[in-house]
């Protein structure tokens, strides 16, 4: 029931969208550009038709931005474009006050936390696994979150590597039965094969479009998101 409400909701944010006189026809991948910092990247985002935007709540992330700054960037996106707040063993009272100040759609949650961590909060769930191998995928049947992220393992980071893994991983994982969102060193040269390999139910990008640590480029957007798109 819970899968099925997760697609709706991302489904209700592609189907039929009015902008400027047009009406955008429902895209089946769902495209999320993460570690938005300011609002000129998150607007840009939003033009070049990402689905979801997501704000890294991690202080030792080069991306991170306060709960202050997020509001900002949110109170300016477009209704459609979901917002993600992205969390590391983040407090539980630090979870809620992000969600309702900052308008979330979807919380991800990116650390060591536990499935009844995950669970608490009332909202739309997303749970990250940093894949080394093929063990890596093993706690994902204890998660009954909405969806699962797979990201790069890299030793002592959390996410942003700009690495890949072994996608036949994420292959194998969509047997556990959830959305798979597929990250981890996609660029606007390899997103297409990976869109074709995998079929993902979505795919993050952060430092595969970004300029600098924190800051996007906004033609690399449109290029990633045009490839996804024609992947066929």
């Amino acid at each position: 029931m819970r899968i099925a409400a997760f697609s709706w909701l991302f489904f209700l944010h592609d189907l039929m969208i009015l902008e400027r006189g047009t009406i955008r026809e429902q895209m089946n991948l769902t495209i999320k550009i993460c570690g938005i910092t300011n609002v000129e990247d998150g607007i840009a985002s939003a033009q070049a038709g990402a689905n979801a935007v997501g704000f890294m709540f991690y202080e030792a992330s080069p991306r991170h931005v306060t709960i202050e700054a997020a509001v900002e960037i949110a109170r300016q996106l477009p209704p459609y474009v979901m917002r993600v707040g992205v969390f590391v063993n983040a407090d539980v009272g630090f979870v809620f006050s992000a969600m309702t100040q900052c308008m979330l759609n979807l919380l991800q949650f990116h650390g060591d936390e536990p499935p009844e961590f995950c669970r608490q909060f009332g909202a739309m769930t997303m749970k990250a696994f940093r894949v080394k191998d093929a063990q890596s995928l093993e706690p994902l049947p204890n998660y009954h979150t909405d969806a699962f992220l797979l990201d790069s393992y890299v030793a002592g980071r959390q996410g942003g590597t700009g690495e890949k893994f072994n996608w036949d991983l994420a292959i194998e994982a969509k047997k556990f039965g959830r959305p798979i969102f597929l990250a981890g060193g996609l660029t606007p040269q390899n997103v297409a094969e990976a869109v074709r390999t995998v079929r993902p139910f979505g795919i993050d990008v952060s430092s595969g479009v970004e300029s600098a640590p924190g800051r996007k480029d906004h033609a690399a957007i449109r290029e990633f998101i045009r490839a996804a798109r024609n992947a066929g």
